[in-house]
């Protein structure tokens, strides 16, 4: 009996290994997924512009600025405006006692006189020459006295003119005073200006640059002033074709309407155009790579990237011009990983839209159906260890028999 009993108790324990063993046979070799192409994206070049700009510093001026010189010595007697003051062309600035003119003014009146009185005196000698009374020759002397008395109250009136002109200074343009300095009882005269007015609309910016700047510059060019975070546009108006002296530099003006509120003297970071491509094929600056000091790009054509030298024109941080390799039709990849190489295998962006779900959905059954044999492989093992639970409780009994 306990002979039978043993012999059962093999019988289950084979069956059991051959439970374990069998399927670890009889399983599928894993099949490793061929590498997937990387996905790229790509752009064809593009026509535009690049335009690069160099910096420099300037001073920004009054658009009209103009410094009142006296064109009369003399004590100032009366003060009309200060500094700061807003005037119109022709308002009183300051009056001078120019005692000249009292004596212009006599010298106007007793002209006046004089040509009255030869005026009267053409009139009775007319009459006296109608009638036949006088001669032809004395009647032309009357008429040229009368003349001559005319010119001189003319030449004495403008004298008196000028003079009065000279002792009331006025603004030649209407504008703001920058600076006034003359006071009640100083003296001025001819050679220092007595106050600077500044006008027009808009300001003006002066700066200095070398030749080879200059030589790129011209009149209607457009240019960026910026101060104090603020940004202002405007315009070249001049450049000097001579060398400033004093600087060893060409001197350039331009205008800038919309910049009242930069103040007259500041010094102000602008920026004028050094280079300038329009109209050219371009590419993103990050789609560009170098080797060597040589320029390439990667280009995708019917699932195959290729790297194509290209020649680079001027360039800012984003754009840059293209002058060969390329052409308007090519696709430019705008994206680069560490599996693009010439004739690497690749795959555009739009294209696995569909394709993407189909490999999402195998992705999801595979480990499903791996899922599913361990499984199985575990509830084998454990309906093994049962069996053998179940043998030995056997043997256990038979014994016990």
């Amino acid at each position: 009996m306990k002979k039978r009993a043993k012999i059962i108790t093999g019988v289950v324990v084979v069956g059991v290994l051959a439970l374990l063993v069998t399927p670890r046979f009889f399983r599928k070799a894993e099949v490793a997924d061929p590498a997937t192409p990387p996905v790229v994206r790509a752009e064809t070049p593009r026509t535009g512009s690049v335009t690069l700009y160099r910096e420099l510093t300037g001073t920004v001026e009054p658009s009209d600025m103009v410094s009142v010189i006296p064109k009369l010595a003399g004590e100032v007697t009366e003060v009309h405006v200060k500094t700061g003051d807003h005037v119109q062309q022709g308002q009183a600035l300051l009056t001078i006692d120019n005692r000249q003119l009292e004596s212009a003014r006599i010298t106007m009146e007793t002209a006046r006189v004089s040509l009255a009185d030869a005026q009267t005196n053409l009139a009775r000698m007319q009459a006296l020459y109608n009638s036949g009374d006088i001669s032809a020759q004395a009647y032309e002397q009357v008429v040229s006295a009368a003349t001559q008395a005319q010119l001189q109250y003319d030449a004495a009136k403008l004298n008196y003119d000028t003079q009065a002109e000279f002792t009331t200074i006025t603004a030649p343009i209407a504008g703001v005073i920058e600076s006034f300095s003359p006071e009640v009882h100083d003296m001025i005269s001819q050679t220092a200006p007595v106050c600077v007015i500044s006008g027009g609309e808009g300001m003006s910016v002066s700066f200095a640059v070398p030749e080879k700047i200059a030589a790129g510059l011209a009149p209607g060019d457009p240019l960026k002033v910026e101060k104090g975070g603020s940004e202002y546009e405007g315009s070249i108006t001049e450049v000097s074709t001579m060398v400033n002296a004093s600087t060893g530099l060409f001197d350039v003006k331009g205008a800038v309407p919309a910049a009242q509120g930069l103040a007259t003297g500041t010094t102000v970071k602008l920026s004028v155009i050094s280079d300038q491509a329009v109209n050219v094929m371009t590419l993103p600056v990050d789609t560009i790579y170098y080797e060597g000091g040589d320029a390439y790009v990667y280009t995708y054509e019917d699932g195959i990237v290729h790297k194509v030298p290209v020649e680079v024109g001027i360039y800012d941080s984003e754009t840059a011009q293209i002058l060969s390799g390329v052409d308007g039709s090519t696709m430019v990849l705008t994206t680069w990983n560490s599996e693009l190489y010439d004739g690497a295998p690749a795959t555009l962006e739009e294209a696995p839209a569909a394709g993407g779900a189909s490999d999402a959905g195998q992705t999801d059954e595979a480990p499903a159906a791996g899922g599913e044999t361990e499984t199985a492989a575990a509830e084998n093992e454990a309906a093994a260890d049962a069996a053998v639970t179940d043998a030995a409780a056997g043997e256990t009994a038979a014994n016990g028999q």
